[in-house]
C-alpha cells in the first residue's frame, strides 16, 4: 500500500485547533500518510482567531487527493449555499475519493449536495438548522461521527481526533491506531455520543449519580445484566434509575449496553483469535446468533467480516 494523500481544504473563518488534527494524527503514523493544506484560491486563509495561515497549496491539489477533509469554520459563516469557490474546488476532486468533514464542515457537504440521502452528523447545538436547511440528509445529532463508506461525517472539535484515528484503524487496523493514539496521548476510542455532551440541567449535588454503575458494569458485561440489576447496584428505583441513565448519558440504560457489549466484541474481533460464540458470551449476548444480529445492526458486517477486514489488515502492516 502506497502513502495515502490527505487534502486539507482550510477555509475563511477556520479553527486553528481542527485545521491541525489530520497533520498530528495521520503524521503519527509512520509515514503511511502525506497530509498536504489548501484553500479555495491559493491564498492566505484567516481563522477565527485573531491570525491567518498561509497554506501550501491551491485547489489544484484536490485533484491528486485519496481523502479530502473539510475542518469546520465559524458558525458566523454558516450560509445555505456553499461558501464561494467551494463548489468549484470540489468539483476537482476525482470520483470514488474519501470525503470527510469535521463539525460546521458537514453543511459545505450537504450544501453541495454530497450527503443527500445520507447518513451524517454535525456538532449537536447546530442540528436543528442543519435539518431546517438539508432535509434529504439523514442527520443523527447524537453520534461522534457516521462512517457512510465514501463520505464520512463528524461531530464538534476532539471528534475530529475520533474520526481521523478511525481512518487509521480503518486504513491500516487496531495495532496501527492504538499506536497513533498513544503517540498523540488520546483514547483510541471513546464510548457513546455527542449526547453526553449536551447540556442539561444540573441535577442537586446531592443527587447520585450513574457513573460508578456504569463502571461496574463495564466491569461485569459477561454477566447477564438488566435494569433492576443496574438500578439496584445504584441503589435506585427502576424509574428513577432509567431517567436519571437518560439524562446522564443521553440513551436508555438498555441501548447504552448493547452499544458497549458490540464494543468490546469488535475489540476482540481484532485483537483475538476466539470463536465468535466464545466472544459473544465474554460480552454478554445470550449467544453467537444474538451478537451476529446486534453487530450487523450496528455495522452492516457479519462478526467473520469484520474480524477479515481488521485482523487481515493489522496483520499486513505488524
Amino acid at each position: 500500500m502506497g502513502v495515502h494523500r490527505v487534502v486539507v481544504l482550510a477555509l475563511k473563518g477556520v479553527y486553528p485547533f481542527e485545521l491541525g488534527i489530520p497533520s498530528r494524527v495521520f503524521g503519527a503514523a509512520g509515514g503511511r500518510y502525506e497530509v498536504l493544506t489548501c484553500s479555495v484560491d491559493g491564498g492566505p486563509v484567516a481563522t477565527n482567531s485573531d491570525f491567518s495561515v498561509t497554506v501550501g497549496h491551491g485547489p489544484e491539489v484536490l485533484e491528486t487527493a485519496d481523502t479530502v477533509l473539510l475542518p469546520p469554520f465559524d458558525t458566523s459563516l454558516l450560509t445555505r449555499e456553499p461558501p464561494p469557490g467551494v463548489r468549484e474546488a470540489l468539483a476537482a476532486v476525482r470520483p470514488g475519493t474519501r470525503i470527510v468533514s469535521i463539525c460546521t464542515g458537514a453543511f459545505v457537504l450537504a450544501s453541495a449536495g454530497l450527503l443527500d440521502g445520507r447518513p451524517a452528523t454535525t456538532h449537536w447545538a447546530l442540528a436543528d438548522v442543519f435539518r431546517s436547511w438539508y432535509p434529504l440528509v439523514d442527520l443523527d445529532r447524537d453520534v461522534l461521527f457516521v462512517d457512510d463508506g465514501d463520505v464520512l461525517t463528524s461531530a464538534g472539535a476532539a471528534s475530529g481526533v475520533d474520526i481521523c484515528l478511525h481512518l487509521v484503524r480503518r486504513d491500516h487496523g487496531t495495532a496501527v491506531a492504538n499506536q497513533v493514539a498513544r503517540a498523540c496521548v488520546v483514547p483510541p476510542w471513546r464510548e457513546g455520543g455527542q449526547a453526553q455532551y449536551v447540556e442539561h440541567p444540573v441535577p442537586e449535588t446531592s443527587a447520585p449519580g450513574t457513573s460508578d454503575t456504569r463502571q461496574w458494569a463495564l466491569e461485569n458485561l459477561h454477566e447477564p445484566l438488566s435494569l433492576a440489576d443496574l438500578a439496584g447496584h445504584a441503589g435506585m428505583s427502576l424509574r428513577t434509575f432509567a431517567r436519571r441513565f437518560d439524562e446522564e448519558v443521553g440513551m436508555s440504560p438498555g441501548r447504552w449496553l448493547i452499544q458497549q457489549r458490540v464494543s468490546r466484541a469488535r475489540h476482540l474481533l481484532e485483537t483475538t483469535d476466539l470463536a465468535v460464540d466464545d466472544i459473544a458470551g465474554r460480552v454478554g449476548f445470550a449467544g453467537g446468533t444474538s451478537l451476529r444480529e446486534h453487530l450487523h445492526a450496528a455495522i452492516g458486517v457479519s462478526p467473520l467480516a469484520y474480524r477479515r477486514t481488521f485482523r487481515g489488515a493489522t496483520r499486513a502492516n505488524e
